[in-house]
């Protein structure tokens, strides 16, 4: 850990007992329950290998403060957001690191609204921490440990609560979940098979090891979902990440579909039911989302990259739908923050009432070719590398709020230092692939050309 700094873009992150050891998540949980003061918090985990380790120690800094912290067991990152606001608690304390390999753990913490708090409230944290201001109080006045049971039924309840149960229902569709042995496992196929779905689940039992995939859920980690659904002659494919926060999807031929896409076929629905309405997204999502709120009359705000910050945006503008690129939907009506087994549910909704297959869906969307690239930069490199790259795109049409998003009539190139990689990533797309292949790698270019410059 850096000697001032804790929280990374999604909270505390790092290796099981080399990075987080208990002695300092025993630390970091003090700091937090200085924080919050005499309250009542959650917490909660995914199902990895240390998730008791860490939460307890975590849970019993915060009790040394007087926190009672309320035990909710394994939950979904959004079931346990959910349950903060709705079920009257003060604040949360998430143990997960999404998506990051088994090794990984990681501390979220969340505030009364259900959202992860703002960067300025992680510096206080990081304060009370560094400067040993901790705030314990005597033995007579220690939190307590309990068990909160009933949060993953009303998280459910209330996702069902958004969505056509009936117009579902009648379709009985066909799916195929795979929440990566974790802890989308204990909603997403109940959820589907109470919306009437013949529900199979692969990678369906709790395993911190995460042995049938990777818990990141991209096109080349999804090989299993694809050729389950093409077997089982599937609707839909459906798969999570880590903490059940995001959503992928495969269609009906299983063809894992980029999250630009089926982020684009929501916000398209959404925007039918509320004319007008703003959307945000971060700089790295497509600009299909362009198309399709420009088509629908409503407003994009384009943020950073970053889900707390999208939801923090949100909040700030009224905003009903949001989304990122990498499967994470945002649905306001129901919770401001991203939430796979929801995203999951308006898809079944969206289905149901247009009567077409997803493939179908995806055909009708606005046609651009994206490439992905990442590119190796030292995290010490980074921002002389971005000063480089943005004094040579002077004068072209930019976003520069997070790296540089260069703009051209029939394409876009976005170069941004990853949060939490050693990377770039260089995202570029057009109508065509050749050009979009033509603009990544001039966008790689540039990369190498101002990281050879700084060295």
């Amino acid at each position: 850990m850096s000697q001032r700094i804790l929280f990374g873009t999604n909270g505390i992150r790092g290796i099981v007992n080399q990075d987080l050891t208990p002695e300092f998540a025993a630390k970091v949980g003090v700091a937090i329950g200085a924080y919050f003061g005499k309250k009542d918090i959650l917490i909660g985990y995914d199902a990895r290998t240390s998730n008791i380790l860490l939460s307890h120690a975590v849970a019993a800094g915060a009790m040394s403060c007087g926190c009672n912290v309320h035990e909710t067991g394994c939950a979904p990152t959004p079931a346990i957001q959910y349950a903060v606001k709705h079920l009257g608690m003060d604040g949360a304390i998430i143990v997960t690191a999404s998506h990051n390999p088994p090794e990984y753990n990681g501390i979220k913490v969340v505030a009364s609204d259900g959202v992860e708090i703002v960067r300025e409230e992680e510096e206080k944290i990081e304060a009370i921490f560094f400067e040993e201001r901790f705030s314990r109080v005597p033995w007579s006045d220690v939190g307590r440990l309990e068990a909160f049971p009933g949060v993953l039924e009303a998280y459910k309840e209330a996702i069902k609560g958004h969505v056509d149960v009936g117009a579902i229902q009648k379709r009985r569709f066909n799916v195929v979940v795979d929440p990566t042995n974790s802890v989308g496992a204990l909603v997403t196929p109940d959820l589907l098979r109470e919306l009437g779905c013949k529900v199979t689940t692969i990678n369906g039992n709790l395993d911190g090891h995460f042995p049938g995939r990777t818990p990141e859920p991209r096109p080349d980690t999804l090989v299993q979902l694809s050729e389950a659904v093409k077997a089982f002659g599937a609707d839909l494919g459906v798969a999570h990440d880590g903490d059940a926060d995001r959503c992928m999807f495969a269609d009906e031929e299983g063809e894992i579909v980029l999250g630009d896409k089926t982020g684009c076929i929501i916000i398209d629905w959404v925007l039918e039911r509320h004319p007008k309405a703003v959307v945000v997204t971060p700089v790295s999502s497509s600009r299909m989302v362009e198309d399709i709120v420009r088509r629908q009359g409503g407003e994009l705000v384009w943020t950073e990259v970053g889900s707390t910050i999208v939801s923090r945006r949100m909040l700030e503008v009224n905003s009903v739908i949001s989304m990122e690129d990498n499967g994470g939907i945002f649905y306001g009506p129901h919770q401001s923050v991203r939430d796979g087994a929801m995203a999951a549910a308006l898809m079944l909704n969206i289905l149901a009432e247009r009567g077409k297959p997803l493939s179908q869906l995806v055909e009708e969307l606005p046609r651009y070719s994206i490439i992905k690239e990442r590119v190796e930069v030292p995290n010490d490199q980074k921002q002389r590398v971005l000063q480089g790259i943005l004094e040579e795109t002077k004068g072209l049409r930019r976003l520069t709020i997070d790296g540089v998003k260069i703009s051209f009539d029939d394409a876009t190139v976005l170069i941004r230092p990853s949060g939490t990689e050693a990377i770039y990533r260089v995202n570029a797309e057009a109508g065509d692939e050749k050009r979009a292949r033509k603009l990544a790698d001039w966008g790689i270019e540039l990369v190498k050309k101002n990281l050879e410059a700084s060295c």
